[in-house]
């Protein structure tokens, strides 16, 4: 990993970013090999979930869902190579925009949510740390728990992470904010949204009580 520099470490995989690969900034996602697995079996894990990741990425961006474009995949070096999307994160934004903007905002990420749901994606990780705001506006990162589904349990589950996101994280602005996402998510869903966010606070009901007891 010559001349590039470590963004971050996860549990799978760890981001690199290169100044200058092939002329473009990049960011190139590597999948570590995990030791207590069989090589085999290890090798072989890596390199489905690289191939998944990449084409619900795809998938996404198909769908008129912001995503980095994917420059290249190497299944075999479980790697996937991407444009390095400029911007800030929007967990870090949120309390430096003004009333109006922070309600935009939300409207259309809650409108991009839905449209994912709509194409039978469930991101699998839908916070505000997973989305960043480009100059161009909101575009989504970090599929590798995404999967294709249309199951109403499973976009509720999606919805209940970006509301505790918003509850723990921009308490001030909690009301708000969900209330802007469930806007556009209605609009960019249709007729399915309130089932899903229905189920959104069935699971948030059964949190609570998990830990009451």
């Amino acid at each position: 990993m010559e001349g590039m520099t470590l963004i971050a470490k996860g549990a799978e995989a760890d981001l690199w970013f290169d100044p200058d690969w092939n002329g473009v900034r990049a960011l190139i996602k590597r999948r570590g090999e995990k030791r207590y697995r069989h090589p085999d079996l290890d090798r072989e894990i890596r390199r489905l979930r690289t191939l998944h990741e990449a084409s619900m990425i795809h998938r996404a961006k198909e769908a008129g869902v912001p995503t980095p474009v994917i420059y290249q995949v190497d299944p075999e070096d479980a790697t996937i190579v991407m444009e390095y999307v400029g911007g800030e994160k929007v967990r870090d934004i949120v309390d430096d925009l003004s009333g109006e903007m922070r309600y935009e905002l939300f409207k259309l990420i809650g409108l991009l949510a839905g449209r994912l749901h709509g194409v039978g994606i469930v991101h699998g990780d839908l916070t505000t740390s997973n989305i960043i705001n480009s100059p161009e506006g909101p575009v989504f990162v970090d599929f590798g728990l995404g999967e294709a589904s249309n199951e109403t349990e499973k976009r509720g589950v999606d919805l209940n992470l970006m509301h505790r996101m918003l509850t723990s994280t921009h308490f001030r602005h909690t009301e708000e904010l969900f209330s802007a996402f469930r806007e556009g998510y209605v609009e960019g869903l249709g007729e399915e949204a309130e089932q899903a966010l229905g189920r959104m606070e069935e699971i948030s009901r059964r949190g609570r009580y998990v830990e009451r007891e």
